[in-house]
């Protein structure tokens, strides 16, 4: 879990709801520009999220009735090195319901909701998810990448969405279920690799899409120091590159996945070993990419991870 490093969310101190770096808020999931052509009616009810992974799932929810803004939404930026600002601050100051991902990963969230004295319902996903750090060890926030919560989090968000709008409450319900019935192939999917490949070895380069792996059957071989590290920003001991250097060099897992939007001279070191050793590479990213929705992006992340494994 990250919570504060020099590539976390960055909060400006010292100058009342100024932030330093720049990123337009009229947005919504999938990208800056489509925002800008799809005016909201006046009676949608605005909603703030902290990527536009909860941004595409409020949309799927709300329909019409929503206008969604996502904050973090470049899929070729590292996220945790986003910077908040004042137009981030004025969206969520008129949001009616606020999607954080929560566990330390977008804290600037419920900074500017304090400093702004909002209102707005909050939802916390990993509050939602119920999950929490393992004995000794530290929690998994991506939690995103777990179809159970996720499930969970629409019911959540369609509920909070009725109590901003009741007149559309059951519209928001039905949409729930609907996207819902979606997520079900993707764990059907999930059960399909662990019945076919359960508990083969793999590799990461940060705990990102573990709950996909674990759902999966797969046993992540990584040593926990090296992906903590490149999770924290900072640099792999020699020692820990080396040891996951062999598990490529000495063919000992079956697939890479690879955090494509957090990348430096180790990581890329580590997916150089696995191409020459011929394990394939399974790309993820924390955010969506271009012109992709949730469900869309989770079955091309879930179908890669299968193709890899029968390789």
């Amino acid at each position: 879990m990250r919570v504060s490093s020099s590539r976390c969310w960055a909060f400006t101190a010292g100058i009342s709801l100024v932030f330093l770096a720049g990123c337009g808020s009229s947005s919504d999931s999938r990208g800056e520009d489509e925002a800008a052509q799809r005016p909201a009616a006046s009676s949608s009810v605005p909603v703030v999220a902290s990527t536009n992974v909860y941004g595409d799932i409020a949309e799927q929810i709300g329909g019409g009735k929503v206008q969604v803004t996502s904050i973090i939404r470049d899929p070729d930026r590292d996220p945790h090195s986003y910077e908040a600002n004042t137009q981030n601050q004025l969206a969520l100051s008129k949001a009616k319901v606020v999607i954080e991902n929560g566990g330390g990963y977008d804290d600037f969230i419920d900074r500017m909701l304090k400093s702004g004295g909002s209102s707005a319902e909050v939802i916390n996903a990993v509050d939602v998810s119920g999950k929490s750090a393992p004995a000794g060890g530290e929690l998994n926030e991506h939690v995103w990448y777990d179809f159970p919560t996720v499930a969970r989090l629409a019911d959540r968000i369609a509920a909070a969405l009725g109590k901003a709008a009741p007149d559309d409450a059951a519209t928001f319900t039905r949409n729930a279920g609907t996207f819902k019935a979606k997520l079900k192939p993707l764990e059907t999917k999930e059960a399909q690799i662990k019945a076919d490949h359960g508990g083969e070895p793999v590799a990461i380069t940060e705990p990102v899409p573990l709950y996909m792996t674990e759902a999966s059957g797969l046993v992540n071989k990584t040593p926990e120091e090296f992906s903590e590290a490149i999770e924290e920003g900072d640099d792999v001991s020699p020692r820990r590159l080396q040891e996951t250097l062999a598990l490529f060099t000495g063919k000992q897992v079956k697939a890479l996945v690879y955090n494509d939007q957090t990348t430096g001279p180790q990581t890329e070191k580590v997916e150089q070993a696995a191409k020459a050793a011929g394990i394939p590479v399974v790309p993820v990213t924390e955010t969506l990419p271009e012109g992709k929705g949730y469900v869309g992006w989770m079955t091309a992340n879930v179908d890669a991870l299968a193709s890899a494994l029968g390789k």
